[in-house]
């Protein structure tokens, strides 16, 4: 399981464009996790899927309202990762309206959330395997806070919790 102090797992995440920009080309681009984090502040939060109540109504709002001042905090960027394939999480930002404020990043095979131990079985809800609902604070790749919640809780991962962590 992952813990404070790990680094974050090497994978590649998908990231969908809808404009040229800043050396991505217009659709899916791949995100190298270890060198897209080298040398910054990470807010990564990660969720059970894309368009889900909680996760739309909730998570993912907080974060796009809490980005003023988790910049002020010293974060450099915010991640929502979900095992979700790029154009989802592309349709999904637009739906959101999270623009520059939040890199939707899709784990369309799992690969990351398999390495980090974070996993949820929802298979049950024709869902299969997803990722558990967590918060964390990443420097340099580096793990310095971590905030799982436990089964069906929407507690701990919030933009608020991380936000006075990136304080602390």
């Amino acid at each position: 399981m992952f813990k404070v102090g790990d680094r974050l797992p090497s994978a590649t995440l998908m990231e969908y464009s809808e404009v040229e920009g800043n050396g991505c080309s217009i659709g899916p681009n791949p995100v190298d996790v270890e060198k897209a984090a080298a040398g910054k502040t990470i807010a990564l939060f990660a969720l059970p899927g894309a368009f889900t109540p909680t996760c739309s109504a909730k998570h993912v709002p907080g974060y796009v309202e809490h980005y003023e001042a988790l910049r002020a905090a010293g974060v450099d960027e915010i991640w929502c990762v979900s095992v979700n394939d790029t154009y989802v999480m592309g349709a999904w930002a637009r739906e959101q309206k999270t623009g520059t404020k939040v890199r939707m990043l899709g784990d369309g095979s799992a690969a990351f959330t398999q390495a980090t131990g974070l996993t949820l079985d929802l298979a049950s809800r024709g869902m299969g395997l997803r990722s558990n609902r967590y918060s964390m604070l990443v420097k340099d790749g580096t793990v310095a806070s971590l905030n799982i919640e436990g089964p069906g809780k929407f507690e701990v991962s919030d933009a608020a919790t991380l936000l006075a962590q990136a304080k602390g």
